[in-house]
């Protein structure tokens, strides 16, 4: 069975399955500056993957909720919260929790979050992901925010060989479809950031990210 045989489900748990730690273990240094400031509530993070945002907020002082596909990436950010003492809240830190769940039929309860994230968010397509965003936005309380960050561009040492066929769209192409009433919703942000990494052969290279964050005004 190849790649695009396999379920969304079945296709994280096999990515999964091949590596202890999927990703760097490290907040991404856009979102932290995007939070800088802001008073801890309640937060949401979707597509947590392995929870290394969701502890971060935790220790932050929020009580952090996290939400993904994969049973094999919820089952790693639970031990990590656990090792922080963050699962049962740990003292003068919030609290780190998760849920295995399909954000496709995901629906939130208003007003029930004062910040969700979506770090590089990944969806069937294009239409999923703005429904999923359109969603959680619905769950946000007034003085609440949206942040969301997105690759814009492929890396650098994409080819035709390796493809990036998801949709990358620029942050205020994001704002567009997301088409969130002007009325109840301040855009706050929205702009790319270039970031430095290392391509697989371990040359530097740079990577174009978009970041959008929305505050919700009734």
């Amino acid at each position: 069975m190849n790649d695009e045989e396999l379920t969304p489900l079945q296709q994280w748990e096999q990515r999964y399955a091949g590596s202890d730690a999927v990703w760097s273990g490290r907040v991404n240094d856009s979102l932290a500056v995007a939070l800088e400031g802001l008073p801890p509530g309640r937060a949401l993070d979707l597509g947590c993957g392995e929870g290394v945002d969701v502890v971060w907020l935790a220790e932050r002082g929020w009580d952090a909720l996290g939400i993904d596909l994969s049973p094999t990436a919820i089952e790693r950010a639970r031990r990590a919260a656990g090792e922080c003492g963050l699962d049962r809240g740990a003292e003068g830190a919030g609290r780190a929790h998760f849920e295995q769940g399909d954000l496709d039929r995901w629906i939130p309860r208003a007003d029930a979050y004062d910040l969700v994230t979506a770090s590089f968010l990944h969806a069937r397509d294009a239409q999923a992901r703005i429904a999923v965003l359109r969603r959680a936005a619905d769950g946000i309380a007034v003085g609440g925010r949206l942040v969301v960050l997105s690759h814009a561009a492929p890396p650098p040492w994409a080819t035709a060989l390796h493809e990036h066929r998801a949709e990358m769209l620029s942050a205020h192409e994001e704002h567009t479809r997301l088409a969130l009433d002007p009325a109840q919703w301040e855009l706050v942000t929205a702009r790319q950031i270039q970031r430095e990494a290392v391509s697989p052969d371990g040359a530097p290279a740079h990577l174009e990210d978009s970041l959008l964050v929305l505050r919700r005004r009734c």
